[in-house]
Parts: C-alpha cells; sequence; structure tokens
C-alpha cells in the first residue's frame, strides 16, 4: 500500500474502529507508537495500556492482561523501536481483542508466529526495500469493517478485492522488495538472517557491556538486534566520536534528536564485516579517548 508505515496510523483505526466497542487500544514503546495512537483518536476512543515514558523507554513495560477492555476493537503494538534501540522479545497477550503489529524495522530479522496478529504492517526502507510503500498482511476476518468516510485507497477490502491493484502502484519499490525477498530466501531465510542479527547486534552490546566510556540506552532485557543505542559522558567526546567515524566512513551514527547519543542501525543489509569494523572502531576509540 501507499505510504509507508505511518499511512497505516490512518488506515488500521479507520478499518478497524467499527468493530467492538469503537475504542482502541495502544501498547506506547516509543515515538512510533506515541504517533500512531494520536492519529486514530481522530476517528474513534483510545486507551494507553502501557507507555514507556516513565522509563524514558529504555524498557517495554510490564504488560497486565487484566488491563486491557475485552471490548476494544483492536490492540496496537510497535515490535521495534528505533530510536530508543528496543523491542518486544515477547509479544502481548491480548485475548479475544485484535493484535495489530507494526513491525516495520525488524520485520524478516526474526522468526515470529504471524498467528497471533491479526494485522501485520512494515514500511518497506528498512529490510524490505525502498521507502515510501507498505506491506500489509490482513486477516480475512477483518475485512469489509472499514468507516463510512474512510479514504478509497486505504480501505483493505478494496485492496483485496483487485489483488492489491486498486490503482497504479509504486511499481520499483514492489520491484525491488521481491529482489529483497530472493535475496533473504537465498540466505537461508528468516532463521538465518536472526542468527546474523543476534552475532552483529552481540558484537556492539559486548562493548558497551565492558565499556567505561560508552553506556547502553536499552535495558538489556528488551535490547534490540537492529538498532544499538549508546551515550557518552560527555557531549564534546560524542562530537568527537560522529566526526572520526565519519571520517572512517561509518555514516549515519548520530542517535535520534529525541534521545542524542549515537544509534548503530544493523538492518539486514548490513553485512557482518561492516558492523565488525565499527566494534573495532569503537575500542580504538576508547582506548584513545577513554
Amino acid at each position: 500500500m501507499h505510504g509507508g508505515a505511518q499511512m497505516q496510523f490512518s488506515a488500521v483505526p479507520l478499518n478497524l474502529m467499527s468493530m467492538k466497542s469503537h475504542k482502541g487500544s495502544y501498547f506506547i514503546t516509543g515515538r512510533w507508537g506515541t504517533l500512531a495512537e494520536n492519529e486514530a483518536r481522530k476517528y474513534g476512543n483510545t486507551e494507553i495500556l502501557i507507555d514507556g515514558k516513565e522509563f524514558e523507554y529504555r524498557q517495554i513495560p510490564q504488560y497486565d492482561t487484566s488491563s486491557l477492555d475485552q471490548g476494544s476493537s483492536y490492540a496496537h503494538m510497535t515490535t521495534n523501536n528505533t530510536l530508543y534501540g528496543t523491542r518486544w522479545n515477547q509479544f502481548p497477550d491480548t485475548g479475544n481483542v485484535t493484535l495489530v503489529a507494526d513491525a516495520t524495522s525488524d520485520i524478516l530479522s526474526r522468526e515470529m508466529d504471524y498467528s497471533q496478529f491479526g494485522i501485520v504492517y512494515a514500511g518497506l526502507q528498512k529490510n524490505l526495500g525502498t521507502s515510501g510503500t507498505g506491506l500489509v498482511v490482513v486477516r480475512e476476518d477483518l475485512l469489509g469493517h472499514a468507516l463510512p468516510e474512510t479514504p478509497k485507497l486505504l480501505d483493505y477490502a478494496l485492496f483485496d478485492e483487485h489483488n492489491s491493484l486498486p490503482n497504479t502502484i509504486n511499481v520499483f519499490a514492489v520491484y525491488v522488495m521481491c529482489l529483497v525477498l530472493e535475496w533473504v530466501k537465498e540466505q537461508g531465510g528468516v532463521p538465518e538472517m536472526e542468527k546474523l542479527a543476534e552475532k552483529k547486534s552481540s558484537l556492539l552490546y559486548e562493548i558497551l557491556d565492558n565499556s567505561e566510556l560508552y553506556s547502553s540506552v536499552a535495558h538489556p532485557k528488551h535490547r534490540s538486534t537492529m538498532n544499538v543505542t549508546f551515550h557518552f559522558p560527555q557531549e564534546e567526546l560524542r562530537q568527537k566520536f560522529l566526526t572520526e567515524s565519519d571520517n572512517e566512513g561509518f555514516f549515519g551514527l548520530m542517535g535520534h534528536a529525541m534521545v542524542g547519543g549515537a544509534r548503530a542501525s544493523i538492518y539486514n543489509a548490513m553485512p557482518l564485516e561492516g558492523v565488525d569494523a565499527l566494534a573495532q572502531f569503537m575500542i580504538e576509540f576508547e582506548r584513545k579517548n577513554g
């Protein structure tokens, strides 16, 4: 579908709000969950089941299953949080309430039981291809419930009726996604991608755990294998790290403005050799500046 993952912040409530109580429930574990919940308010009522703000989004708060109203139309979660470098290791039990997952930043990086979800969506730009387009998987019984005011190209039932071709699609984005899927299959599929992700992230987390210079942002129990985030004791050291790493060919390491520090995004396409080179740079930087 058009618009990447953020378009689904509107599409999900538009297609599901009319079911049950006209209320969407949200697990807020970072910026993307917050934006999704804010958008859903336009189309119905919302409730927040957990909000990691009290922990500065460094960890996933404990979820009490009894706090979820079983009359909710759906429950929405973000599987991996890019800004803070956290992820759900075990997905929440929502009982009879449809669970919806924004899996943009870790889809195809680990095995998931998709039968737990009614909808899984992902922007293509992290592990699937190019930006601006989204992959949306919808359970069949959730089709045909769109609100009357739902725009044509956000109605899941219309996409199903026309085999995902209700209008002229972004052919290039779909083509690139097909190439990526073929590549993943050649690498051994998702199981091998998961092993590689664990290996790559472990190289960096081992440095953080044994460092007197770097400090990890994410709680050890909730660390992402896609986004490794860390802080420095002084801003001057951070700026020096970013400048020197850029000079060495390590790009895009600046942390998000809301978090600061540094962030190594090591999606599926990043080879192990690249992460190992970064690890060696981090070790040498600490030796010189620690």
